[in-house]
Formats: C-alpha cells, sequence, structure tokens
C-alpha cells in the first residue's frame, strides 16, 4: 500500500494539469512556432515557466486505483501486477483466466 500522501500528491497533480492544459497548450504553441518575432516566442517561453510545474501532465504517475502503487501498472486495468493477479484468481476480471499449458 502506497503512502496516502503519494496518492494525494499525485491526485492534486492530475486536477492542476486539467487545469492549466489550455494554457500551457497555447503558451507551447507560440513558442514553437517559428514564424513568430523571437522576443514574442521569448515571452511566450517565459510565461510557461511561471505556471506551476506541477501543471504539467508529464508530472502525473500511473498508479494503481486499488494500492496506489506506482510501479507495473497495466494502463488498460489501472491496476498493478500484484492486485490484477488477484483480482483475475477471484473471478472479480471478467475474460480473464489464468493461463496453463
Amino acid at each position: 500500500m502506497a503512502k496516502i500522501s503519494a496518492v494525494n500528491r499525485n491526485d492534486k497533480r492530475k486536477r492542476m494539469s486539467a487545469r492549466d492544459k489550455d494554457k500551457r497548450s497555447a503558451l507551447k504553441g507560440v513558442v514553437m512556432d517559428r514564424s513568430l518575432p523571437v522576443e514574442e516566442r521569448f515571452e511566450a517561453s517565459l510565461k510557461l515557466a511561471e505556471l506551476p510545474r506541477n501543471g504539467s501532465r508529464v508530472r502525473v504517475r500511473l498508479r494503481c486505483k486499488l494500492t496506489g502503487r506506482s510501479r507495473a501498472n497495466y494502463r488498460k486495468f489501472e491496476l498493478c501486477r500484484v492486485a490484477l493477479r488477484d483480482l483475475a484468481s477471484s473471478g472479480q476480471i471478467p475474460g480473464m483466466v489464468k493461463s496453463s499449458w
């Protein structure tokens, strides 16, 4: 089980990235546009740097929905390998069976 503070911090980052998404994409569009003057692009990059770092989508970590574990997660299920195995063994995930050969 992950620390509650780590899970809460990640949730905060998700909220902040959703909030700042439009502003960040607009500023990045200005910065990447080569047809604009250098001064305008530089001002946009300074404004982008003033935004909170946790508002960036890159800082959000994929965590297990049940345990909060940050490693070995399956994106499709949003579960870590340990929780996925437990749920699959107990028959809680439809269509998933233990493989044998």
